[in-house]
């Protein structure tokens, strides 16, 4: 059994080398950050919220877990998606990326919910 730690990081935030493989979980590329200046191994956009669950939520923490189950359920709908996230997990640690400026609230939290589930 492969042991895989997930970490949730913004993307604004220092790249690490105890970052592992960087992934970002965002529909949109966040702004002023290239691929290289973030250091982002794998952009998998495919399993991001859709653009109408996002606006939907626009981070109203009184949305949150109703954001979580219609997510859940967009990745559950989403089985391509899903097997490339985990063709992806393939490192010791893997570094979910993020640009909200909520660092509870997030699709990245919600997207490591729902793997460990």
């Amino acid at each position: 059994m492969r042991v895989m730690q997930i970490k949730i990081k913004r993307v604004y935030e220092s790249p690490s080398k105890d970052d592992g493989k960087r992934i970002l979980v965002d529909r949109l590329r966040p702004r002023g950050i290239s691929k290289e200046s973030g250091k982002i191994d794998l952009w998998l956009k495919e399993i991001s919220p859709s653009n109408e669950l996002r606006n939907w939520y626009g981070h109203d923490l009184e949305h949150w877990v109703e954001f979580k189950k219609r997510y859940w359920a967009e990745l559950r709908s989403n089985p391509e998606g899903l097997e490339k996230l985990k063709d992806s997990l393939d490192e010791k640690v893997i570094t979910f990326l993020y640009s909200s400026k909520n660092l509870e609230y997030n699709n990245a939290i919600a997207l490591m919910e729902f793997l460990s589930k």
